[in-house]
């Protein structure tokens, strides 16, 4: 208990460090700089949580290198720019919001913008039913079930749960609060079941932090050299890798099946513009397209969520034991 607790304080000065670094950075338009801190900081929270708990490594690295791309992010953002941005706007953004534009901080403190309490309160909502269906996954398992069974009933049931609780519940019940103090947040889940191609769903509507990400740091920067087929490729390989950090790297297995599935979305992508392009009719309707967008998302998942993840993190992470 005693070592966790001091790699977690070694893991909170190497975060404070780098908000306040990135500060410099992001002022000084140092992008090349940040770009370089990105591997050296995760290989050194690494070696901090090497010997801890899947779970504990899983959300150092990720918060790590959450901290980082928040830094690279606005940095190339304001590159070239006058900065309005000061020190607590800042690290309110940097400590306080998933999204990955910092401009709307400029204006923390200014009065109340609207719907913050109707975030608030979808996002409570989507809480108590992220802890419902965690709830009725703990029945599930205490029937004592078939292994296999067990398995194929519960994990699915715990992404969808700990999506609710994380994506569209806490992160809106962020954004209703920042709203609440000027800050123009928004949702970065919207609404994604209504997405009618992939184009959409990966575009607009599903982890806007990750699309914006991405689309500033990796795409613009890179479309004029490689082309918008060039820079979407290159945009999907980047997610794969750090999906491979966050999802194969804590639990040690699983290696590249996160980048295959990354691979297989940017490809497909690819493809479906074209398809666009020609008119294609089963794009437009409402029942073909939606199977079309459900046939590429859901049925290679197992490959971003392959069993050592599931097995080491997600069902440890709910309090359940995988060991049926």
């Amino acid at each position: 208990m005693q070592n966790i607790l001091v790699h977690i304080a070694y893991f909170l000065m190497i975060n404070l460090a780098l908000v306040l670094l990135g500060y410099i950075f992001v002022k000084q338009g140092l992008v090349w700089l940040a770009w370089l801190f990105l591997p050296i900081t995760i290989v050194t929270v690494y070696f901090i949580f090497n010997h801890s708990h899947p779970v504990l490594k899983m959300l150092g690295v990720i918060a790590t290198t959450f901290t980082m791309m928040k830094v690279i992010t606005a940095a190339v953002d304001y590159h070239g720019k006058q900065s309005k941005l000061k020190l607590i706007p800042w690290l309110a953004f940097a400590a306080g919001w998933a999204g990955m534009r910092a401009q709307p901080f400029e204006t923390l403190g200014n009065p109340t913008l609207p719907n913050g309490w109707t975030m608030i309160r979808f996002g409570v909502s989507r809480v108590v039913a992220g802890l419902l269906l965690i709830g009725l996954a703990h029945g599930i398992v205490f029937l004592h079930l078939n292994t296999d069974l067990t398995y194929a009933l519960v994990s699915p049931l715990l992404l969808v749960a700990l999506s609710l609780v994380l994506h569209f519940g806490l992160l809106s019940i962020g954004a209703g609060q920042w709203r609440l103090m000027g800050v123009n947040t928004y949702y970065l889940f919207k609404q994604p079941a209504r997405s009618m191609s992939l184009t959409e769903f990966w575009g607009k509507r599903w982890n806007l932090a990750f699309i914006e990400m991405t689309s500033i740091a990796i795409f613009r920067p890179l479309r004029g050299r490689l082309g918008k087929s060039g820079a979407l490729a290159v945009a999907f390989l980047f997610s794969g890798l750090l999906h491979e950090l966050a999802l194969s790297v804590p639990v040690n297995g699983g290696y590249g099946l996160p980048m295959l599935y990354f691979v297989i979305q940017g490809i497909v992508l690819i493809i479906e513009k074209k398809l666009m392009q020609q008119n294609a009719q089963f794009l437009k309707h409402p029942v073909w397209a939606r199977i079309w967008i459900f046939f590429w998302l859901v049925l290679p998942m197992p490959l971003l969520f392959h069993k050592q993840f599931i097995k080491l993190v997600v069902w440890p992470l709910v309090g359940l034991n995988f060991d049926l």
